[in-house]
């Protein structure tokens, strides 16, 4: 691995254990992938199959980014030979197959300040995500907090075949996302599927995916009280770019 690999190796490993703890119903099974930035060249993902709470360095992956990057240019490709790039991107021959997921993590790597990634499947998330008012949901917010540590929006990305076809739709509307707002997405919620975080450090993915977990529950309360009341546009971008908000997401590391 990479010669500055132990940081992140240790990192991502406490990252991941945190994420599928089991009390925080963010992850079961097999459920979410995470990963992290080695070098321009590397990256280390979560293997296929495995479970984020009971993590090993044995179930991460070292991988290239350049021929999973080519494969987003590639329309194609069948499952089979989705496979087989899979694990020729592996550093180690030896290794487990990656997550068919390194796809959109290879990329989302690849954008500015973003060392970490997680994807996962949380239950309030998915009450959510499998119901008619997703789109509103990643499009508002609810609490200062939530713009803080999960964006002033969330990415929405309606139901896409996992996988390669996942990863293209993920890197177009990121890219549109940036362009649009001038930085990447903190958060991406996947229609009837589930949550990525990404950031500048784990500190940051654990907050977003927390913090938009926190949100989803008090939607669906709000929601069954009557019509929830979001925050404006306006107190949105106060809140964005307020110095002491700043202040306090340097401290953080987020």
């Amino acid at each position: 691995m990479n010669s500055n690999s132990p940081d992140q190796l240790a990192a991502l490993l406490a990252l991941s254990h945190d994420l599928g703890a089991e009390h925080r119903k963010l992850a079961i099974l097999g459920e979410g992938n995470t990963s992290a930035r080695l070098s321009e060249e590397t990256f280390l993902v979560k293997a296929s199959g495995c479970n984020l709470g009971t993590l090993t360095e044995a179930d991460l992956v070292e991988c290239r980014f350049a021929p999973l990057l080519a494969m987003l240019d590639r329309t194609d490709l069948t499952d089979q030979q989705i496979e087989d790039e899979l694990f020729a991107a592996r550093v180690d021959p030896n290794a487990r197959k990656p997550s068919v997921e390194s796809l959109f993590h290879a990329f989302l790597l690849t954008l500015e300040g973003v060392a970490y990634v997680g994807h996962t499947h949380p239950v309030n998330v998915n009450k959510v995500l499998c119901s008619e008012r997703a789109a509103t949901f990643a499009d508002r917010r609810l609490f200062p907090d939530q713009v803080v540590c999960c964006g002033p929006v969330s990415l929405f990305i309606s139901y896409t075949d996992p996988g390669l076809k996942l990863a293209q739709i993920v890197r177009a509307e990121a890219l549109r996302h940036r362009e649009q707002f001038g930085a990447p997405p903190r958060t991406i919620l996947l229609e009837n599927h589930g949550l990525i975080a990404l950031g500048p450090s784990p500190e940051a993915v654990k907050a977003a995916t927390f913090m938009l977990d926190k949100a989803t529950e008090i939607f669906v309360g709000a929601a069954s009280l009557g019509e929830p009341e979001f925050l404006t546009q306006g107190e949105v971008e106060r809140i964005a770019n307020r110095l002491d908000e700043h202040y306090r997401q340097r401290a953080l590391n987020l």
